[in-house]
């Protein structure tokens, strides 16, 4: 499924920003588990008062919040867990807006037109045909730096279906754009399908004919009411929050793993000219080069952390020819190599479990 860009490539606008139910479900499971979540909190730059009031958050605080609370719990697959507990109705307009549609296919258009009510960095996308297939891309924020939000929007999402039509829908597939090296039996038994990671994609598949599923409680009256007030929510929401940074980081991460992020591609999907792309970047003071570089060295930091990926592995997915290329660009990022890197993670892991 191909991702259109929304954008005037040019414009700068403010960090996107959500509701915080995300981050209110972690703050509740990191309570549950008697762990102070003020601390996790205060290092995202998020006000602990604002959000239990219900105040919007940046997004990016948001994504960086999850992960130091998987952490702290020690749940890798933390956005699994809140997608299973939480209350449906927590969703607010967007669930009622979903829940009184006559059909599922009217629910899912209806959550790719509002959508960025609840989330502005999050673009949803349906398409029909032979399939019923939802995409999700991210714009404003990058994409690479996050797995457990996207994981939770799409196992929510998953949920919130079987929940409308009363059924244990079976998705043909899912595709996230994250790298896993982690067990995958958890996540395949919830979607009950394939799921693939390092995908050029994040989507969601299903038979065609589940867009036709009658939903179990329609409530058209109710329905009226929730599209004028999504209408109007919609209304006070940026149109555009996608600056050109993270634009072009978000179409170059899933590039890497089949070698093609270049430049020539990435202007071809933003439907420009290679030079007219090397002038939009060149005006903010940027290069396609040190965006690829920088967006190397960050997924490499992580990559290291995870004990079961070889470097040949993480060389094939940053798109390096050879793990000698790799090995490298980590004496250049890091100044050691990537064993190095890993001995340094796992001595600092023992000091801070011996405190």
């Amino acid at each position: 499924m191909a991702m259109q860009v929304e954008s005037n490539l040019g414009d700068i606008t403010a960090p996107p920003t959500a509701v915080g139910l995300a981050a209110r479900l972690a703050v509740a499971e990191l309570q549950r588990r008697n762990i102070d979540p003020a601390p996790l909190l205060a290092r995202c730059r998020i006000s602990a008062v604002a959000l239990a009031s219900r105040k919007r958050i940046s997004v990016s605080s948001q994504v960086r919040f999850l992960e130091l609370a998987a952490e702290a719990v020690g749940d890798d697959w933390i956005g699994l867990t809140l997608a299973e507990t939480v209350d449906l109705r927590e969703l607010g307009m967007l669930y009622y807006v979903a829940a009184s549609s006559p059909g599922l296919g009217d629910a899912l258009r209806r959550l790719e037109r509002y959508a960025r009510v609840g989330n502005e960095a999050l673009i949803i996308k349906l398409r029909k045909g032979g399939a019923c297939s939802i995409g999700f891309a991210y714009a404003g924020i990058s994409r690479h730096l996050d797995r457990h939000q996207i994981e939770l929007l799409m196992a929510g999402l998953l949920r919130l279906c079987r929940h409308l039509v009363g059924q244990r829908l079976m998705p043909r597939f899912v595709h996230f754009v994250h790298h896993r090296s982690d067990d995958l039996q958890r996540i395949r038994g919830l979607f009950g399908g394939e799921v693939q990671f390092d995908a050029g994609t994040d989507e969601i598949s299903f038979d065609a004919v589940v867009a036709e599923l009658p939903l179990v409680d329609e409530d058209p009256y109710l329905n009226e009411l929730m599209v004028a007030a999504c209408e109007a929510a919609m209304a006070g929401r940026p149109s555009n929050v996608s600056p050109l940074r993270t634009t072009v980081e978000n179409i170059v991460a899933p590039l890497l793993p089949h070698a093609e992020a270049n430049a020539k591609v990435v202007a071809k999907k933003l439907g420009l000219s290679e030079r007219t792309f090397a002038r939009r970047l060149a005006a903010e003071r940027l290069s396609f080069g040190g965006i690829l570089d920088d967006l190397r060295r960050d997924l490499a930091a992580r990559y290291l952390e995870e004990p079961n990926l070889q470097v040949s592995q993480m060389a094939w997915l940053l798109g390096f020819h050879q793990p000698s290329a790799f090995s490298h660009a980590c004496h250049r990022w890091f100044r050691k190599s990537p064993s190095a890197y890993r001995r340094d993670i796992e001595l600092m892991r023992v000091s801070q479990s011996g405190r």
